[in-house]
């Protein structure tokens, strides 16, 4: 890509609009809406151009705001409303069928999809958006098209359950492209809002540095850190002068562990390693290690390499037999897991 081309997002949501989701049709406004006020403000500090597209679905398939600048949407107020059944095979194929039809001319083009459903797939198979009437032919038609899809194509789903992903991953979504969100409550669907701009963020990060396309969408944590992500995230490696790990013997805090060790403490200096699932707030650093080499990578690139927003956020410390995840910690009192280790910036 010549260095005056244009990055160019084509972002879709696919909302489901069955009847199911009635209870949530104020939550789903105000989500996209959310999600839609991000993409304008990101593509402007990433100097992108984004263009969404919104789908809805029940017994049939709308497109109802196609390719349209970000900086220009309408709130989605007047064009979602809930009921009926939900055509999601059909919903799939039209978006993506719809979609390829863009003209992608004088720029480097990327198309990011998200699908939501809360439900099964029961509604396809007579649904005029439907290339075909039987189920099995559906599921194939899916698998087929998410195959052949260039490598500047990302498409991703939420389900809201292990049903919903095993049906998903039958029709060829990418395992990493499938999320599981709570379907119950509005608390579900706002952590689900949270999961796609997460999702958003670690995308349009990885455009800055040339990645087209992404089979991981929804990875966050160790498992997305490897020698290429680390190299195309510009990461930072840190001199080895300026930091030590330190195993840690037993459960103790932070400043006392430090200070026993020999060393003077002071707020932010320690790193302490992520063992459980936990919160991680906008201002907090955070270090990977390379296992085999003990090399510290840092800088704010390494939020952006984990997939991680600038907002407080839910991380695991998914298992990568390459990388450990270190976070800063701002309290004295941090208690320290024994058998972990302590980052120390010197």
């Amino acid at each position: 890509m010549s260095g005056n081309q244009n990055y160019i997002n084509h972002v879709a949501l696919v909302l489901d609009a069955s009847s199911s989701m009635s209870h949530l049709s104020r939550k789903v406004v105000e989500v996209a809406d959310q999600q839609i006020s991000y993409l304008a403000r990101r593509s402007q500090e990433l100097d992108q151009e984004t263009r969404v597209t919104v789908y809805v679905f029940a017994d049939k398939v709308e497109c109802v705001i196609y390719d349209k600048d970000v900086l220009r949407m309408p709130s989605l107020k007047q064009l979602y409303r809930a009921g009926g059944m939900t055509a999601l095979l059909a919903a799939t194929l039209k978006s993506q069928r719809e979609l390829a039809q863009t003209a992608q001319l004088y720029g480097d083009h990327s198309f990011l999809t998200f699908v939501l459903t809360d439900g099964q797939e029961n509604a396809s198979h007579r649904c005029p958006d439907a290339p075909a009437r039987d189920q099995r032919e559906l599921v194939q038609a899916v698998a087929t098209m998410i195959e052949t899809q260039e490598d500047n194509w990302t498409l991703a789903v939420l389900v809201p359950d292990q049903m919903g992903k095993r049906e998903a991953m039958q029709c060829g979504f990418p395992k990493d492209n499938i999320a599981i969100w709570d379907a119950t409550s509005t608390q579900g669907l706002e952590e689900a809002g949270q999961v796609i701009l997460k999702a958003t963020e670690s995308f349009m990060v990885g455009r800055t540095k040339g990645i087209r396309g992404s089979r991981a969408v929804f990875s966050t944590g160790a498992e997305t850190v490897n020698k290429d992500t680390i190299e195309a995230a510009g990461l930072i490696p840190v001199n080895p002068s300026q930091y030590q790990l330190i195993p840690v013997a037993r459960e103790t805090a932070i400043r006392d562990w430090v200070i026993e060790c020999g060393h003077s403490y002071r707020t932010g200096c320690g790193f302490y390693q992520l063992t459980k699932p936990e919160k991680i707030q906008a201002q907090k650093q955070i270090a990977v290690l390379e296992k085999k080499t003990d090399q510290v990578y840092t800088g704010p690139q390494a939020r952006a390499l984990l997939g991680l927003p600038n907002t407080e956020v839910r991380v695991k410390p998914d298992h990568n037999d390459d990388f450990t995840i270190f976070v800063q910690s701002t309290s004295v009192n941090r208690k320290l897991v024994p058998h972990t280790r302590l980052l120390l910036m010197i």
